[in-house]
């Protein structure tokens, strides 16, 4: 009976992944059948832990985080939890030999949500380190499965595919951080002035990130690949709107990637990784 509470946990994940993000769970479900629960685990804790800091305004979100860190760590250790996502996620963590590192260092940027509004470059390397460089390395285990040498040599990669998934974030919710959340993420600006320059010099480190990336992407193993080429190429795509557009217009609006063209960056990638393939 324990298997059906551990695939009930992980079904939660996946859950949890469709409701909150579709074009993640696109990509979750091109990934091999045997990467995919571990995959919308880690996405399911790492959306309740920013939920909290991001969308529960109402309740004590210090003890809330607090609460849940505690309980994560138990159900690591205890090797069970009754919060399924929780569980889903520790069976994860088991199977594919997590760092606990990464776990913390996660925790730590989402505790600085909490007391820090604004970020120095010193601050701000560290944050997405935590929130989103570690969440790529969580990812890059599973995809891995096991070989230490392998990740090991694409854990550079890793780091820079979520450090530019999160600086994409980061200007696409530049407006709705600034002035619901009351946070700016980005060194140096301030009273919610983008100029054109800053965002030039904050669009050419997001471009080497991916660029990196975009190297360690293709030596993934072939389980992973296309899951993670098409979330690659959603960003890209995304990035490039961003791009085009101005940054006064970004503080007004949230820019989106149309359901048409992520159709197409799926059919194109598909055709892509197959060509790579034969």
């Amino acid at each position: 009976m324990m298997n059906l509470f551990h695939n009930m946990s992980r079904r939660c994940g996946r859950v949890v992944t469709e409701c909150y993000s579709t074009s993640f769970a696109s990509s979750v479900r091109l990934l091999h059948r045997d990467l995919r629960d571990a995959i919308y685990s880690i996405y399911g804790f790492v959306r309740l832990t920013d939920e909290i800091v991001d969308t529960f305004h109402h309740h004590n979100k210090p003890k809330l985080l607090s609460g849940f860190r505690l309980q994560t760590y138990s159900a690591i250790e205890e090797g069970i939890s009754l919060n399924p996502i929780l569980h889903g996620f520790q069976l994860t963590v088991k199977q594919y030999d997590i760092d606990t590192n990464l776990i913390e260092a996660f925790f730590t940027s989402m505790e600085t949500d909490l007391y820090e509004t604004r970020h120095d470059p010193s601050s701000y390397s560290r944050y997405i380190f935590g929130s989103a460089e570690a969440v790529g390395l969580m990812c890059l285990r599973v995809f891995c499965e096991g070989e230490d040498a392998l990740y090991s040599r694409l854990a550079s990669y890793a780091r820079s595919l979520g450090s530019a998934f999160q600086k994409v974030n980061f200007l696409r919710d530049l407006g709705a951080d600034y002035h619901q959340l009351e946070r700016s993420y980005f060194p140096g600006l301030s009273g919610g002035v983008l100029t054109e320059s800053a965002k030039r010099e904050i669009e050419k480190d997001i471009l080497a990130d991916f660029q990196h990336a975009e190297q360690g992407i293709h030596q993934l193993p072939v389980k992973a690949r296309l899951g993670v080429y098409v979330a690659y190429k959603y960003y890209v795509s995304l990035f490039k709107k961003i791009q085009a557009t101005a940054p006064m217009n970004i503080f007004e609006q949230r820019i989106r990637v149309p359901n048409y063209r992520k159709w197409f960056i799926l059919l194109s990638a598909s055709l892509h990784h197959q060509l790579n393939q034969s």
